[in-house]
């Protein structure tokens, strides 16, 4: 067992944690955020990349225990932030929602790119999303939600 705290979505959370608990099951299962969604759990699709300490990274790959002391922002928050709110309503607005499926983990690397860098050029946009994988939209609507914010 390992003592972790960290802060997930501006909360203190302090568990004991098993050895070999995923950070995607905590927050899923003992936390219940579960807008966080595991897909292949090998770290490939991007279905459950969170923001941690500003950075977008695979739940599916971290152990809790390696979170101790982090920051750690999911899905969930997005509706507290101006920037997540808009990222949200844009998706709807532009079809970069199909299935959903995708749609969280694609939000959090968008977050965490515009937390560093407001205004991205296309090839960064790219760069931030290769890791999130899409089988509905085709990319295209996604890129054009994301862009529908950056005008304003």
């Amino acid at each position: 067992m390992n003592h972790i705290e960290l802060k997930v979505n501006g909360i203190r959370i302090a568990r004991d944690v098993e050895d070999n608990l995923r950070l995607i099951d905590l927050l899923r299962e003992d936390l219940k955020l579960t807008g966080t969604k595991e897909g292949c759990s090998v770290g490939e699709c991007g279905a459950c990349t969170v923001v941690m300490d500003g950075k977008s990274v695979c739940s599916c790959l971290l152990l809790a225990a390696q979170c101790n002391g982090a920051e750690v922002t999911t899905v969930e928050a997005l509706h507290h932030d101006p920037v997540g709110k808009k990222l949200q309503n844009a998706f709807i607005r532009h079809g970069g929602v199909q299935c959903g499926f995708c749609t969280p983990g694609v939000l959090m690397s968008t977050k965490a790119l515009l937390d560093r860098n407001p205004q991205p050029s296309d090839d960064e946009l790219k760069e931030a999303l290769e890791g999130n994988l899409c089988r509905c939209t085709g990319y295209q609507p996604i890129i054009t939600s994301i862009k529908a914010i950056l005008k304003v």
